[in-house]
């Protein structure tokens, strides 16, 4: 397998809180420098929420604005990946972030049962986000819970909605949600290459499935995903010192593959996206 590997760092999420590992970065400032770190050490996509203060998740237009000017001046070609989750707001707010026109925002296409409450994303909200990232150039990341988001996606695509080129994020052990299963893993490639032949993918494994999803990914040819959103431990015992640490133990892997880990460069290349600004 010759094709880079583009690691996406997911720096920190709505939860866990800065309690569960003091190495999640909560503030603008922390991000910022965690998230160079993680650069340094071989990922080329950031994927951002952020947080007030005191931990509180929001989706603040203000605070995403100044993350990515950080972001862009200590990441130089980096892409910049905003979360239009369900956890940092509500309907509409969720994409209030997208005029800041990033390179690509997650887009969750359907609902699907979280551990304790439903992920709701209404088939109209769904459609205005859509039509949001079209308007600022925003490639969606489609971050696909269940089977049928992975139709939904196709079909968005096929009718114009979600425009060029699909890239698909299989989010795998969340409780009450996709199962973090080598099988359905392997069915899921095989249905994405099947309905959208041309579409790329990556995978997410949640908590202590992140090393062993990271690995099927970088051995099936796919991208992958790490950092402390999705998991905050290097092993049972060990708390990860860092989002670089986590980067760096991908990184290991595609060595062991013999994947190359692709440039910011090289991953706007694959996913079709818009060169850098100089």
């Amino acid at each position: 397998m010759s094709e880079p590997c583009i690691i996406c760092v997911a720096i920190t999420g709505s939860v866990p809180q800065k309690s569960d590992n003091p190495a999640v970065p909560i503030t603008v400032s922390e991000q910022i420098e965690s998230t160079q770190a993680a650069f340094e050490a071989g990922a080329s996509i950031a994927h951002c929420h952020v947080r007030e203060e005191d931990g509180t998740p929001t989706s603040d237009p203000e605070r995403f604005a100044r993350l990515v000017e950080g972001l862009k001046t200590h990441c130089p070609g980096m892409i910049i990946q905003l979360s239009t989750g369900g956890r940092s707001g509500a309907g509409k707010t969720r994409g209030g972030m997208l005029s800041l026109a990033p390179d690509m925002a997650s887009l969750s296409v359907g609902s699907n049962n979280f551990p304790t409450r439903v992920y709701e994303n209404p088939p109209d909200l769904v459609d205005w986000l859509a039509g949001e990232m079209r308007s600022y150039d925003v490639k969606p990341e489609i971050e696909a819970f269940d089977l049928s988001h992975i139709f939904q996606a196709v079909a968005l695509n096929r009718d114009g909605r979600i425009p060029g080129k699909l890239y698909v994020q299989f989010v795998m052990g969340v409780k009450n949600a996709m199962p973090a299963d080598r099988e359905v893993f392997d069915f899921y490639i095989r249905t994405l290459k099947r309905l959208a032949p041309e579409a790329s993918w990556c995978a997410a494994g949640v908590g202590r499935h992140q090393l062993e999803v990271n690995e099927w990914c970088i051995a099936a040819g796919g991208h992958t995903r790490t950092g402390l959103e999705d998991n905050v431990r290097l092993d049972k015992n060990t708390l990860a010192p860092s989002n670089a640490a986590l980067v760096q133990r991908a990184v290991a892997l595609c060595e062991k593959y013999e994947r190359p880990v692709a440039t910011p460069a090289q991953a706007r290349e694959i996913l079709n996206l818009r060169p850098a600004a100089a």
